[in-house]
């Protein structure tokens, strides 16, 4: 039995809603918003294949039909707009998530949060200020995304399945974040040695290209803006796969944000970095051997964010 909660039933909500029934992740499924005939419709909608799919019971209503949830998704927040940084979106949706949260804690005490909204960092690091929560029950998405845009990029690079490729997205999910290049291994074999070893040397190209596939990953999400409006596929794709791994006693190692307690030399912020997740939330983080360049960078994007935390009304 698993029962989940999506507030907010945009484009981002209701496809994650979609995914979670079409994988099977969830019995129960409550979407929630402001719009309440946008919910109900979107609810409707997905419950109407469920006979195609596991069987699951998909509903609109209010933050009182959340109770009990295990895990609360929240989407809910102004979108971003092409060109606009997600850090210029930071106090109009910290003011949507205390509304959200003073009305989804009470009923649903007990949850795993997610938080998807953007800027997600700042959005986790302010629901860990306002929640009352344990910390292992706060999940941003983090650079989970970015992780899987670098993953996808590498691949097709490398003529090999994504799941061969062993490459994080370490930082804020924007500007700042940043590939650790030490940690980037392609089959047991690190990324700039790969291509001699390889059945496929003589049609690989690899050439320390960093930074042209770091500004792919940093750009991809607008490129697909500006082409589509939005982006929700692949975002609600990796917030059901966090939902499986929360369904799971096996931890996983994900790239997702959470709050910094002197991991790096960084503290009192939310950022991504590797962490073990499993049925109980965050079991902790993995600490990795980063090079003092890599540390730097880390160290960097915690402080651009507290930039933006200090300048915030929470």
């Amino acid at each position: 039995m698993s029962k989940i909660t999506v507030i907010g039933a945009g484009s981002v909500g209701a496809t994650i809603a979609n995914d979670l029934m079409i994988q099977g992740i969830a019995t129960e499924i409550v979407m929630v918003d402001i719009n309440q005939e946008k919910s109900f419709g979107e609810a409707m909608d997905i419950y109407q294949g469920a006979p195609f799919c596991s069987p699951t019971m998909v509903r609109s209503g209010d933050y009182a039909a959340a109770a009990d949830s295990d895990i609360v998704i929240i989407t809910s927040g102004v979108p971003r707009k092409a060109g606009q940084s997600r850090l210029e979106l930071a106090q109009t949706n910290v003011d949507i998530l205390k509304e959200i949260a003073a009305q989804i804690v009470p009923v649903a005490p007990k949850a795993v949060y997610i938080l998807v909204s953007n800027p997600v960092d700042i959005l986790t690091y302010v629901f860990h200020k306002i929640s009352g929560l344990p910390e292992n029950q706060i999940i941003g998405s983090g650079t989970i995304l970015d992780t899987s845009r670098l993953q996808s990029e590498l691949a097709r690079r490398f003529f090999i399945s994504p799941k061969n490729v062993h490459a994080h997205v370490y930082g804020e999910h924007g500007d700042s974040s940043f590939v650790p290049w030490s940690l980037v291994h392609i089959a047991n074999n690190h990324i700039d040695s790969y291509r001699d070893n390889s059945p496929d040397r003589d049609r690989i190209q690899w050439n320390r290209d960093y930074q042209e596939v770091e500004e792919y990953v940093k750009t991809s999400g607008a490129q697909v803006i500006k082409a589509k409006g939005a982006t929700f596929y692949a975002v609600a794709m990796s917030v059901c796969h966090i939902c499986k791994c929360l369904q799971s006693n096996a931890g996983t190692a994900l790239t997702v944000s959470t709050m910094m307690h002197g991991e790096y030399g960084v503290s009192d912020v939310c950022l991504s970095t590797l962490v073990l997740v499993d049925r109980t939330g965050v079991r902790g983080k993995i600490l990795n051997h980063l090079t003092d360049g890599e540390v730097d960078q880390l160290r960097a994007s915690a402080n651009k964010l507290k930039s933006v935390i200090q300048q915030l009304n929470i």
